[in-house]
């Protein structure tokens, strides 16, 4: 009985629950934004130039909104995302004609979506204010592994294909140039290599395994080079990014040095990784090609 009455004086308090008891407290500033359907100014969001690996949610009631994985530099001044989280943001034509963008749950004013502006190959972007999210950054469930081994289109194909990889993204590491583009890099003067960027579950696959794949799919004896594509950019490298994947890179070259292959690979320590432009993420997967140069051969028993 007395557990029946606990319950009726619980259920009571949650329907006479105010809506500020309900959600997060808001600063003056956050319910300019999100209640009175302000904006924040551009430039000043704490998320506006902020790329950690996370989800980002309703700030006032705490709702999934956003993978990190969708979000983009768009130059605007504010996050911008190039899709939402199913079913949790809604849309609705606002006073001055522009598509407003709320959260489902509670109905808290984010931002704006604009389409057609081919930002990304979704062509979609939620100009959202940061004072409307709260980030949350992602479970260290899964490890990162970076290779470079020539052009980083062919690299990635062969990386997509195994289990326990989560994600790949090519893109640029080992120089000084911030911020380098494809462009930057292709003259062979920032330093950086073509670099393939491979989020695993070491659940599923270990980081040996990926290593090996990759001293096979390409020649580890060519200096700066890959087949047909010559230069520094093309160099054959693993950054790692702790202890134990240096030891085990270490380990696979003395495997191969003691099969008589004259191994040129780096093995480097892990700086900032640049992704590349949209357009070369998944480039075989889009063309429906196959690597040129990348091809598989096996050199470990």
């Amino acid at each position: 009985m007395k557990q029946l009455i606990l319950f009726v004086f619980l259920l009571i308090g949650v329907c006479f629950m105010s809506a500020e008891d309900k959600y997060n407290k808001l600063t003056d500033l956050e319910k300019y934004v999100i209640e009175q359907k302000g904006t924040e100014r551009p430039f000043t969001g704490i998320y506006n130039d902020f790329d950690e690996e996370g989800v980002y949610k309703c700030k006032k009631c705490g709702e999934q909104l956003f993978q990190s994985g969708d979000k983009f530099h768009s130059g605007c001044g504010w996050p911008s995302f190039d899709d939402a989280i199913p079913g949790k943001v809604k849309e609705q034509i606002d006073a001055d004609g522009r598509t407003e963008i709320l959260c489902a749950n509670c109905g808290a004013h984010l931002g704006h979506v604009f389409p057609g502006e081919g930002f990304t190959d979704k062509n979609l972007r939620h100009c959202v204010n940061s004072v409307s999210l709260q980030f949350e950054p992602v479970k260290a469930k899964y490890e990162k592994a970076y290779f470079a081994g020539g052009c980083f289109w062919g690299v990635e194909y062969h990386f997509r294909k195994l289990d326990g990889v989560i994600s790949t993204t090519v893109g640029f590491m080992g120089g000084d140039l911030k911020n380098p583009g494809y462009y930057d890099v292709v003259r062979g003067d920032t330093g950086h290599a073509e670099t393939a960027e491979i989020v695993y579950d070491p659940s599923k696959i270990n980081y040996e395994e990926l290593a090996k794949l990759f001293f096979e799919i390409h020649d580890p004896t060519q200096i700066n080079r890959q087949g047909p594509d010559i230069g520094v950019q093309y160099r054959s490298a693993i950054f790692y990014t702790s202890q134990e994947q240096k030891e085990t890179a270490r380990k696979l070259v003395k495997i191969l040095e003691d099969k008589g292959y004259d191994v040129a690979t780096k093995i480097e320590l892990a700086n900032k990784f640049y992704p590349a432009e949209d357009y070369h993420q998944d480039y075989y997967e889009k063309k429906g090609n196959k690597p040129y140069c990348h091809v598989y051969a096996k050199r470990f028993d």
